[in-house]
């Protein structure tokens, strides 16, 4: 018998978004989200966590958990392979949406955008702040290729590690950040009985805007 979901559910009851919420700035209160979801989320959960969605050149959706690694006026950056599967869907398509979710505060938000590479030097200050074994991984794994035995990585990993013993890796080219430039945030709270509040902001001309959705 199939497995029945429908009576997993649970009351949210913590908080809610009022209509006078102060912040004209939705990355002000994604930041104070953030920060509060730091303090407060049991691990392992990570509250830079997050899902990123691309879509490939036949209109395929994919999506992955990755870590957000900052945000600032310019955007949300996160950092990968180039050639990976998302490198060349965001090479396709530079557009992309991305979710937060943060259960212990009963939130959830969602980022949509267009995607370009970060700055040189952001990825070189990165990647040189990266434990050596990541910086060496990066080097040893085709991303997204097929192998045939996990022992064709591991040999690739002796490679590299033989190659730059005794120096730190530089950046490989084909690795760096990027960086979601939001046109869309929008920030959700679970509410009792399922009557959830949802502030959704969108620029318009330079200029946020933001509007009440019904759950």
């Amino acid at each position: 018998m199939p497995l029945s979901l429908a009576q997993m559910r649970r009351n949210y009851t913590l908080y809610g978004l009022r209509d006078d919420c102060p912040q004209a700035d939705p990355l002000v209160l994604f930041g104070q989200w953030l920060e509060q979801a730091r303090k407060t989320e049991l691990p392992p959960v990570e509250a830079n966590c997050m899902a990123l969605a691309t879509v490939d050149s036949q209109g395929h959706a994919h999506c992955r958990m990755l870590l957000l690694k900052g945000f600032s006026a310019q955007g949300f950056f996160f950092f990968g392979h180039y050639q990976s599967a998302k490198g060349q869907e965001l090479a396709g398509n530079p557009h992309a949406a991305m979710t937060f979710f943060w259960p212990g505060l009963e939130r959830q938000v969602r980022v949509e955008g267009a995607v370009v590479k970060a700055d040189a030097e952001l990825s070189d200050d990165y990647f040189d702040a990266r434990p050596v074994a990541s910086q060496l991984g990066s080097w040893a794994s085709p991303q997204s290729q097929p192998l045939v035995h996990r022992s064709e990585l591991e040999g690739r990993l002796r490679e590299v590690t033989e190659r730059f013993a005794g120096r730190q890796p530089p950046r490989p080219e084909h690795w760096g950040g990027y960086c979601l430039q939001p046109r869309r945030i929008e920030f959700w709270q679970g509410r009792p009985d399922r009557l959830h509040d949802r502030l959704d902001y969108r620029l318009h001309d330079g200029v946020w805007q933001r509007t009440r959705l019904a759950p």
